[in-house]
């Protein structure tokens, strides 16, 4: 009679993980490539007044150097997974490092429009692969006892980005040119390279051959598509806007039907009939197209609209920045005492307020108020941005936790791509034909933004107190009472 094999020892999960050299390096190379890319995603607003002056278009029409870079970066991260397990995460990682800092060197030298344009593409395809790749070597080089030291070399990055890149945007152009807010990423990157290939260990993957490369080039093909639609909207006839926004539905049509037939889609939109997913990302993605317009139209209006430098402009909208570590301590208690529908119904209609407070604002406005109303703006931003996301995964079954998670960060890359889009195509609307936008465009902009957030109460007071109750609280500690 066979005997049963002995059972096998728990894990030691403060051991060290084998094969890894130095984690807390490997952390640092990891936070160097995220801090490239949350600083690219905010230094450009700064100089883009100069860079259309630079590169003859107008300052409306530059919303594609932001738009092209953001749009390529969320249609490629759902290819990131498959790559890093086809050809390695090291090899992938420096490769994505390498074509970032190709991309930089080549939007500096950039002569034109349609180039600038092109090479951001080009730094959207390596951002794509390096973030969603870096993430995935940091999680495998620390113990699971220390994630939550490794989680934090992700969040810093994220948090000073945003803070760096106005002032850092607005003193490069004023004081060097504005090339050099993309060669700046240069040595970070030759840095990170070198360091990734001495630090982080190759590993044998095990390539999955069944990626939906099919439902991927549907979506992707219908994202294009609706992009196109908001950049052209005002230019374009509105027979070509008619049939491209046709096209977007009847290609989502088919990535819905495709899915059906699919174990793993490549991207799973059945999620977003659970309840709380589909809420948080559509009502909470609306509100955030709404609240990302600013992210374009802020510097733009400081500089075109009230005439102040690109240092002045930057050193104003990096306020916007600082608020998110205090709302980040104080978001759990919010969640706790008002549950997700009391908070994201009152973050909404703060947004609203906020839109259309900064339509209120003039060259009689005086700098502290300013830059009052921007730390305000960043905090609602922080806190409806903060809660939607938690939402959103609050309820997901485990095993779809890891579709969810790339559908949801798919969508939230868009947002930030749709409004920067929505913001241009508001100031094309309302310009006086063949003149740039003034105060007042800008003002009438803000305004219709502020509509958005209100059109979403609706749906975020369908909230149950069920939904979300495990990650907020509220119901247990009302049980309790």
């Amino acid at each position: 009679m066979p005997q049963p094999s002995p059972t096998p020892p728990a894990p030691d999960t403060d051991a060290t993980v084998p094969g890894v050299r130095f984690p807390v390096f490997v952390a640092l190379v990891v936070a160097i490539a995220f801090l490239m890319e949350q600083l690219d995603a905010t230094i450009v607003t700064t100089a883009l007044p100069d860079m259309s002056r630079a590169l003859h278009t107008s300052a409306v029409d530059m919303n594609l150097a932001i738009s092209s870079y953001v749009l390529t970066l969320a249609v490629f991260i759902p290819l990131s997974g498959w790559f890093a397990d086809r050809f390695g995460s090291r090899r992938l990682f420096m490769s994505a490092l390498a074509l970032f800092t190709l991309g930089s060197v080549l939007c500096g030298a950039a002569q034109d429009f349609r180039m600038l344009v092109a090479t951001r593409v080009l730094q959207g395809l390596g951002g794509a692969m390096m973030t969603p790749v870096g993430r995935l070597i940091l999680l495998r080089s620390f113990p699971r006892s220390q994630l939550v030291r490794a989680m934090t070399y992700m969040i810093v990055p994220a948090i000073i980005g945003p803070v760096l890149g106005p002032p850092v945007g607005g003193y490069l152009t004023t004081y060097l040119s504005w090339r050099w807010i993309f060669y700046v990423n240069v040595p970070f990157g030759l840095l990170g390279m070198l360091l990734a290939w001495y630090l982080v260990s190759p590993r044998a993957e095990e390539p999955d051959a069944r990626f939906d490369f099919v439902g991927f080039a549907l979506f992707a093909c219908a994202v294009g598509l609706l992009q196109f639609v908001m950049e052209a909207f005002g230019r374009a006839r509105p027979q070509w806007l008619l049939a491209a926004a046709l096209a977007c539905a009847l290609l989502l049509l088919g990535v819905v039907r495709h899915n059906r037939t699919r174990e793993r889609p490549a991207v799973d939109l059945g999620l977003l009939r659970e309840r709380a997913f589909g809420i948080a990302t559509l009502a909470g993605g609306l509100c955030r197209v709404a609240m990302n317009a600013p992210v374009y139209l802020l510097p733009l209006m400081l500089q075109l609209g009230m005439g102040m430098s690109a240092v002045q402009s930057g050193s104003l909208t990096f306020l916007s920045a600082i608020s998110a570590p205090v709302i980040r301590m104080i978001i759990g208690p919010g969640l706790r005492r008002w549950g997700f529908r009391g908070l994201l119904t009152v973050s909404a209609v703060a947004c609203s307020c906020i839109l259309f407070g900064f339509s209120r604002l003039g060259a009689h406005s005086s700098h502290a108020v300013i830059a009052a109303m921007i730390v305000a703006y960043g905090a609602v931003r922080s806190t409806q941005f903060m809660s939607s996301n938690t939402l959103a995964y609050a309820d997901v079954a485990a095993e779809r936790l890891s579709r969810a998670t790339s559908l949801g960060g798919l969508l939230q890359q868009l947002t930030v791509s749709f409004g920067v889009a929505l913001g241009a195509a508001l100031l094309r609307l309302l310009s006086p034909q063949g003149l740039g936008p003034g105060l007042a465009q800008f003002h009438t902009g803000f305004m219709l933004l502020a509509l958005l957030p209100l059109l979403t109460l609706p749906v975020f007071l369908r909230l149950r107190a069920q939904d979300g109750a495990t990650v907020s609280g509220k119901a247990s500690a009302r049980d309790e009472d």
